[in-house]
């Protein structure tokens, strides 16, 4: 299994140890405020394969790529106005913008899956750390196999990815436990590939503009999360639910029982009181308890779709819809 260091008591040593393994190629699985994430060097192609390969994850569906300051951006991802201006206000922090790529960046065009635009992100927290003193970005999805439950703690991506993995690096659980909010700006136009941690209104009171929603899922893969079955248990998923049948597991939301709750294999809220940050932060988390219950269906009660609920919302559907 993989070592696993605690950069609460051993900082120093984990970042040593984190760049000695990614200096030999391998990927270490790093804390961020969103999720925990599969990094690895973002200009080293095979580095970036055993990333692929570890996870599972079909070649066409881009990384993101993780900076540690504006000047590391700037080598590799062109800003338009309205770009600079989000990074300025949101970085570090659950954001990731959808950018042309530099001709002279070294990041691997397998980071990109080919395309000509980079998702770039500047994190929060120790793996800031971590990829400044690497020097160069890290591609960082998520730690986890390719389509499942993203983990949220160290202990997640032991269960998981652990006896594949050299190093996890434990900086507790993740404080948002959703990944970052995805924005294209094209033409002046706001778009959002993928609903997350940032919630778009947010985005829409700084710049005074719009955040515009896909009308329906296209073929082209522009940004993470954009895959229709997503975020899924190995249990079944039923969404909206306003009973529990016999045998499901239940997550509900606001302190709300349902009918029917006392013959579930386990009950869960997201948040008693009603807060979605709370319940973003829960969300993985309970998945992977309520898969772990032995019940074949995990049924979710009703979420608000305001705020950070749109993106709770967004993980739901994706985890709900038919798989492969």
């Amino acid at each position: 299994m993989a070592e696993i260091i605690d950069t609460r008591t051993e900082p120093d040593r984990a970042i040593e140890r984190a760049c000695a393994v990614l200096s030999e190629g391998e990927p270490v699985a790093i804390p961020t405020e969103t999720v925990y994430g599969l990094a690895a060097d973002a200009s080293n192609p095979d580095s970036i394969s055993r990333i692929y390969e570890m996870k599972g994850r079909p070649r066409f569906n881009p990384l993101i790529c993780h900076i540690s300051d504006m000047a590391m951006a700037e080598a590799h991802v062109t800003f338009d106005p309205i770009s600079r201006r989000l990074a300025e206000a949101f970085w570090p922090g659950p954001l990731t913008l959808i950018l042309p790529q530099r001709r002279e960046s070294a990041v691997h065009a397998l980071a990109s899956a080919g395309l000509d635009t980079l998702g770039i992100r500047m994190p929060d927290g120790f793996s800031r750390q971590v990829i400044a003193r690497f020097g160069r970005p890290l591609a960082a999805p998520s730690a986890n196999t390719s389509g499942k439950i993203s983990p949220t703690s160290a202990a997640h991506v032991q269960a998981d990815l652990g006896s594949r993995l050299k190093l996890i690096l434990d900086a507790g659980p993740a404080e948002i436990g959703l990944e970052s909010t995805i924005i294209k700006v094209e033409d002046g136009a706001l778009r959002l590939l993928r609903p997350g941690g940032l919630d778009a209104a947010e985005i829409e009171k700084l710049t005074g503009r719009e955040v515009l929603r896909p009308e329906s899922a296209g073929s082209t893969i522009e940004a993470p999360g954009m895959l229709a079955s997503h975020y899924a248990p190995g249990a079944a998923v039923r969404l909206n639910a306003e009973d529990v049948r016999a045998g499901e597991a239940l997550i509900r939301f606001g302190g709300r029982p349902l009918p029917g709750e006392s013959g579930a294999t386990i009950v869960l809220d997201l948040s008693p009181g009603g807060n979605l940050r709370e319940a973003a932060a829960n969300l993985f988390d309970y998945m992977k308890q309520a898969d772990a219950s032995g019940a074949r269906t995990i049924a979710f009660g009703p979420v608000p779709e305001e705020g950070l609920g749109e993106a709770i919302i967004d993980r739901l559907q994706r985890a709900a819809a038919p798989r492969a």
